[in-house]
């Protein structure tokens, strides 16, 4: 069953209106009918089964059947610290995090990397990457639409480790093991820094590390910068009892 991410002022008594893009996927591309159904989801906790009423160019007005508790967020909260990636690994990332559990990503520029940032299209990709992930949590059926910061700088990432109950920092060339690390943690809001194709420098670990980051490896292969955030999401959502995990 189809399912659309909606605002809270969207939502009525008995009725839902559906506005925006989704008018155009719900019309054309699903050529879905009165009398059809959907799940429609205010990303604070309740998804809606709705009927489809009628449709036009500029809305979508639905009947309410059921309400439903979300179901797709997972209990910890991990954010996704990856500095930028050549091509489309950036926009994998953004995707395939999202279907994993990722709470937000924070894209960042570090010592290497190789990504040549263009400030002026800022807005434009930020836009782009927040449509990927509204997509991605939609088919996946989470609960909510992972936020998608605007690109920062190091320093500026540094500034966001207090916000975070642990920071995990992934480092190629040593660290405790990450199962150690998960069996110390307190709190539900956990972010995981991860680097470009060339790693982090000393200084960029040591930095880390002194503003509250814990250094980890990810055992004895070197990870592609795009897979290292998707092994590490998995890794935790099922040490925490998600995917058909144990929890620790």
């Amino acid at each position: 069953m189809q399912r659309y991410f909606i605002d809270s002022t969207q939502i009525g008594p008995d009725r839902i209106t559906v506005r925006g893009d989704d008018v155009h996927h719900i019309k054309n591309v699903m050529r879905m009918r009165a009398g059809d159904r959907l799940i429609c989801c205010d990303s604070r906790g309740t998804d809606y089964l709705a009927e489809l009423e009628t449709v036009s160019e500029g809305e979508a007005r639905c009947r309410i059947l059921e309400r439903m508790p979300s179901r797709g967020e997972p209990r910890f909260r991990v954010a996704v610290a990856a500095s930028l990636t050549k091509g489309d690994k950036w926009e994998w990332v953004l995707q395939k995090g999202t279907e994993l559990g990722a709470a937000s990503f924070l894209p960042f520029i570090s010592a290497r990397t190789v990504v040549k940032w263009d400030g002026k299209k800022a807005d434009k990709k930020k836009e782009r990457w927040q449509r990927i992930a509204k997509e991605a949590a939609e088919q996946s059926h989470r609960g909510q639409i992972p936020h998608v910061e605007t690109v920062m700088d190091w320093r500026s990432l540094l500034e966001r480790f207090p916000a975070f109950d642990r920071v995990l920092f992934a480092y190629e060339k040593g660290g405790r093991s990450l199962g150690a690390v998960l069996r110390e943690v307190t709190g539900e809001r956990m972010l995981v820094v991860i680097g470009p194709e060339g790693g982090f420098t000393e200084t960029e670990k040591s930095e880390a590390v002194a503003a509250g980051a814990v250094s980890i490896h990810l055992g004895p292969r070197i990870l592609r910068a795009e897979t290292a955030p998707l092994a590490l999401l998995s890794c935790i959502h099922y040490s925490y009892g998600e995917m058909g995990g144990e929890p620790l």
